[in-house]
């Protein structure tokens, strides 16, 4: 094995020696929350897959299994907390692709098919179960992007397309067209997350050229504009304290919002659970996903009830989904 392999893969061990050190049990004992194991996915075991929330229901389509790029779709009863196949998805099979729900229709695009980077982009009725194309991605094909719906308007933004990324592509439904709006002051970056706050986003989280980022970012969609709010690393600055025990750096992590709070799960190597204060800008560390430590999976909030769901740990996929009571003490006897 040459230096430069040996390089990379001693970079790897003590990343991810890093981050499991971070995501032990030791300090659960004193967090709040409490994760409660629901039915689990009908479909296959998968990471990467894409989801969006139509009133009661969730939409879980494509994602990978380590052999097939799948481009089934399942909803979520949250309800009766049971699942339901729904036509296939119309588009080749995929995973880290995006999406977004819009005017009670879902739509998903973008994605690696496991040869090309994508940009088509197709809608989703849920009353006819149909799916349709629509006009393609205006930015270039590429995978790991963020997808959100905030005020009435939807986007997609950053990614990988062999480059990584920091524009932003607004969808207007009513003529299929995408309208590069407002730059983002971000860094780039892939496989960040987003979580929307009285119709605000908030996009946190990814990873560019092998460096977590650390940059944190407010979206308003009636000004266009991005707010820089407070940095999610450690800062060993003597003036402040509030972020003494961050450890939310991170990417391939999921997230959800519910009550007014904003929620980030898992990542690569961890189960760590941050919760976000918009009125504070402040985080503060929530009981770990109960399940095992994973990256790649799937959250969402359902009428203020959070959940998470799929991913994968190395070569070990999941089929198995959580949701988040935020206030309750952590229990072991309802898993």
């Amino acid at each position: 094995m040459n230096s430069l392999k040996k390089g990379i893969l001693f970079s790897t061990l003590i990343m991810s020696l890093a981050l499991v050190s971070c995501s032990n049990d030791d300090g659960d004992d004193d967090l709040v929350g409490n994760w409660i194991k629901k039915s689990s996915f009908d479909g296959p075991a998968r990471s990467s897959a894409t989801s969006f929330v139509i009133g009661s229901y969730a939409y879980v389509a494509t994602g990978y299994t380590g052999d097939e790029y799948l481009k089934d779709l399942w909803a979520y009863n949250s309800e009766g907390d049971y699942w339901e196949q729904k036509a296939d998805f119309n588009g080749v099979g995929r995973s880290a692709a995006s999406g977004f729900e819009l005017n009670d229709k879902g739509y998903i695009g973008l994605g690696y098919d496991g040869t090309n980077k994508l940009k088509d982009f197709y809608e989703y009725n849920p009353i006819s179960n149909t799916w349709t194309q629509k006009a393609d991605f205006a930015g270039s094909a590429r995978y790991s992007a963020v997808g959100f719906h905030a005020g009435g308007k939807a986007y997609f933004g950053t990614g990988y397309d062999g480059n990584y990324l920091k524009d932003f592509y607004q969808y207007t439904p009513t003529n299929d067209t995408w309208t590069l709006v407002n730059g983002f002051s971000g860094n780039k970056r892939r496989g960040a997350t987003v979580f929307v706050i009285d119709d605000k986003a908030y996009l946190a989280t990814g990873v560019n050229s092998g460096t977590y980022q650390v940059d944190f970012w407010m979206f308003d969609p009636a000004t266009d504009e991005w707010t820089r709010k407070r940095d999610i690393d450690q800062d060993d600055d003597d003036d402040y304290s509030y972020n003494d025990d961050y450890v939310i750096v991170r990417s391939n992590a999921s997230s959800f919002s519910m009550n007014g709070l904003g929620y980030i799960a898992c990542g690569e190597s961890t189960r760590s659970v941050w919760e976000y204060e918009p009125t504070t800008d402040v985080w503060q560390e929530r009981t770990s996903l109960e399940g095992s430590a994973r990256t790649d999976a799937t959250g969402f909030a359902i009428n203020q009830r959070g959940f998470l769901l799929l991913g994968r740990s190395g070569s070990s996929y999941f089929d198995d989904s959580w949701e988040f009571k935020p206030l309750d003490e952590q229990s072991d006897d309802d898993n």
